[in-house]
């Protein structure tokens, strides 16, 4: 239990820290990816062909796009129901790009970064068989 009080601390006073160096943007910035990657921001994620002028694919939702992903991939993930999601991975190529627009307004604070604990993270639910 020290362990992780020692951890949260050192996370909060890093976090503090940095928000200072940032302007009101960036923080907003930060905590509307944030949401996103909490599925509480509603996006359209839409696939074009630049040669053909086509729209190739659209998602709509609570989708959190991929941070992780390859070079020339991208990854979207959508919560569908309480529990459930989908998770496509698209590629994108010379003449394939994509674009991710926010379907409504979101409060952002500027004055303080957004910081979320989840226990099931930290401790890992052990499955035994």
């Amino acid at each position: 239990m020290k362990y992780l009080t020692a951890t949260l601390t050192a996370i909060t006073i890093g976090t503090l820290a940095v928000s200072g160096c940032s302007s009101d943007a960036d923080v907003a910035s930060h905590n509307l990816s944030k949401a996103a990657d909490q599925f509480e921001v509603a996006r359209r994620v839409v696939f074009y062909n630049g040669i053909t002028g086509d729209y190739i694919l659209t998602v709509e939702g609570l989708c959190s796009l991929g941070n992780w992903d390859k070079q020339r991939e991208l990854s979207v993930t959508c919560k569908t129901g309480p529990s459930t999601y989908k998770k496509h991975f698209l590629g994108l190529s010379d003449n394939v790009t994509y674009f991710a627009e926010q379907l409504e307004p979101n409060s952002a604070s500027v004055y303080r970064y957004r910081v979320i604990f989840k226990p099931k993270s930290i401790i890992p639910d052990v499955e035994v068989k």
